[in-house]
C-alpha cells in the first residue's frame, strides 16, 4: 500500500487548486461530526451514500489507516481519493483482497476482451493456483510486465492505429481526471498526450 500512498501524495501535489478543494470537500462530507478524523462508521456511511460500496470492507479502511489509530485524517483520505479518481480500485477475483502492490492479470482478458472487466489475482491466489473459473489457455502476467507487453503491442501497430489508441487513452485519462499527472509525466519525457 505504501507505493499507492506515495503515488497519491504526488498526484495530489500536482492537482489544480480546484481539484484540491474538491478533495477537501469530500473529506469534510465524510467527517460528519467535524472532528477532523473519519472513523469507520463515517467512512462506511459516506461510501454507501455515494454508491461506492466496493470500498466499504473494513480491511480497506484499515489499509488506508497508515498510523493504525482507527481513524483517517486528511492525508490518509488522499489515498482513497486517488484510488477512486484513478480507477485503481482493483480486487482479487478469488479472495476479494485489494490489490495494492504487484498482482497478476490474464493477458487475454486485459488486451483482447472488450468487456470492462479484467481478471486480476493477488500473488497468493495466483501462486497457490486458487482460481478455477477462468479459461484454460490463460496467460497471466504481473501488472508491470503487462504494462510493458501492452506498450510493445502498441508500438508494433501501424502508426495510424497507434494514434487511434492514444486518442482513446487520452479520453480515458481525461475522464478519470488524471490529465495533470499525465501531462507532467509527458512533458518530462518530451511526449505529448494533449
Amino acid at each position: 500500500m505504501e507505493g499507492i500512498r506515495r503515488a497519491a501524495v504526488t498526484y495530489y501535489e500536482n492537482l489544480p487548486e480546484e481539484k484540491k478543494r474538491y478533495a477537501r470537500f469530500i473529506f469534510d462530507e465524510m467527517d460528519e461530526n467535524r472532528d477532523g478524523q473519519i472513523d469507520l462508521d463515517e467512512y462506511v456511511e459516506y461510501l454507501k451514500k455515494d454508491n461506492n460500496t466496493v470500498f466499504t470492507d473494513p480491511s480497506m479502511f484499515r489499509a488506508l489507516d497508515k498510523d493504525g489509530d482507527g481513524s483517517l485524517d486528511f492525508e490518509e483520505t488522499i489515498t482513497l481519493y486517488y484510488i477512486m479518481e484513478s480507477g485503481r480500485a482493483l480486487f482479487c477475483k478469488t479472495c476479494n483482497t485489494f490489490l495494492a502492490e504487484v498482482y497478476f492479470s490474464c493477458f487475454q482478458c486485459f488486451c483482447l476482451d472488450e468487456s470492462a472487466s479484467t481478471y486480476d489475482l493477488c500473488c497468493d491466489c495466483y501462486g497457490g493456483k486458487k482460481f478455477t473459473d477462468h479459461h484454460d489457455d490463460a496467460i497471466f502476467c504481473d501488472n508491470y510486465t503487462l504494462l510493458g507487453k501492452s506498450r510493445s503491442l502498441a508500438l508494433e501497430a501501424p502508426v495510424q492505429k497507434r494514434r487511434e489508441v492514444l486518442e482513446k487513452i487520452e479520453t480515458i485519462v481525461q475522464v478519470a481526471g488524471l490529465v495533470v499527472g499525465c501531462a507532467a509525466i509527458a512533458s518530462s519525457c518530451g511526449c505529448s498526450i494533449m
